[in-house]
């Protein structure tokens, strides 16, 4: 049986590119504060990249990096680090510095590091990182976000709209229930509901659901049953919305149907470029290909006939000899 395992990182990528605002409202007010959001923060995935490409350690998925301009018009950086890994982390604090100075490096602008921490470990709470020898000092404190001492705030995360205090609810009870699929399809279900009683639009629960659903990872069968009560709670409260499910299933659909459209682009490119192969052979050899060898070979759908009729170019006396192989390959 194929393990299911949580996904945290791609889910917290996606709540970081819908809502960065409310990320540093909820988890760093005091960075927020000082932030002019007149101007809109740019995401800057090209440069994490560049950052942490030579990077030891694996690069985890939920980095961000943005640009931001405070109310002093100083253009900062901001580089935020999610790490969900339940093992303790020796060098965490280094991997902190070492992007801090890169990013920095980078365009020479102040950076803000911040980091959540969602391990399972009360006790590991690195914010610090440095080092003196020979009378040189070299140092960095960073705030962070411990998601464990959310657990003893259950109700105020009930109560509170921001979208982060529904996600920080997700991952706590998806760590909670790591080998009870279960329980954790109890609490999935009990957050979804929640959506709806929030009283949010529909685009609200739609984003928030795909989140939830993305991190808090079921088996086939329990997710069929998730299901399940989703479309009988939205039928007995007749609800005019699509449902979340109905909207995740058109957007799979989209996304099937882009690519089919990749592949059938590289099918055709395949064919056109086996047809041209044939014609140059043909022109280099035997001079100007008439219009109707063009016409029959663009109606060749068959990549095999098309290899074959380039195996014919080679060898054909005449463009007349060719017509009449090329005729007699496609009414077989």
């Amino acid at each position: 049986m194929k393990e299911v395992t949580a996904n945290y990182d791609e889910s917290w990528k996606e709540a970081l590119n819908e809502y960065f605002e409310s990320f540093l409202i909820f988890f760093f007010p005091q960075v927020h504060q000082l932030i002019d959001w007149t101007k809109t923060p740019r995401s800057l995935d090209k440069e994490l990249q560049e950052i942490t490409a030579s990077s030891e350690t694996e690069k985890r998925i939920a980095d961000k990096l943005y640009q931001v301009w405070l109310l002093d018009k100083r253009e900062v950086w901001i580089l935020i680090h999610v790490e969900v890994q339940s093992q303790y982390e020796v060098d965490f604090g280094q991997r902190m510095y070492i992007y801090n100075y890169r990013s920095f490096d980078l365009y020479h602008k102040p950076v803000v590091s911040l980091a959540v921490l969602g391990d399972e470990s009360n006790k590991w709470r690195p914010s610090a990182y440095g080092y003196s020898l020979g009378g040189c000092e070299v140092s960095l404190k960073f705030p962070i976000a411990k998601l464990l001492d959310y657990e003893s705030k259950w109700d105020e995360l009930e109560a509170n709209d921001n979208p982060f205090a529904i996600i920080v609810m997700a991952h706590l009870k998806t760590k909670a229930t790591t080998g009870n699929l279960s329980e954790r399809e109890q609490w999935k279900w009990i957050l979804i509901r929640g959506l709806y009683e929030r009283g949010l639009t529909k685009e609200q629960i739609v984003k928030l659901f795909k989140i939830i659903d993305t991190m808090m990872t079921l088996s086939q069968q329990l997710q069929q049953k998730l299901v399940s009560k989703i479309n009988s709670f939205e039928e007995e409260r007749k609800m005019p919305l699509i449902s979340p499910t109905e909207q995740m299933a058109i957007e799979r659909g989209k996304e099937i149907g882009k690519e089919i459209g990749k592949e059938i682009g590289k099918e055709i490119g395949a064919l056109q470029k086996a047809r041209d192969n044939v014609k140059t052979v043909l022109q280099t050899r035997l001079g100007r290909v008439s219009s109707d060898i063009t016409l029959s070979l663009a109606q060749v759908s068959d990549i095999s006939i098309l290899d074959e009729m380039l195996k014919l170019a080679v060898v054909v006396n005449s463009l007349e000899d060719f017509q009449q192989g090329l005729e007699l390959a496609t009414s077989k």
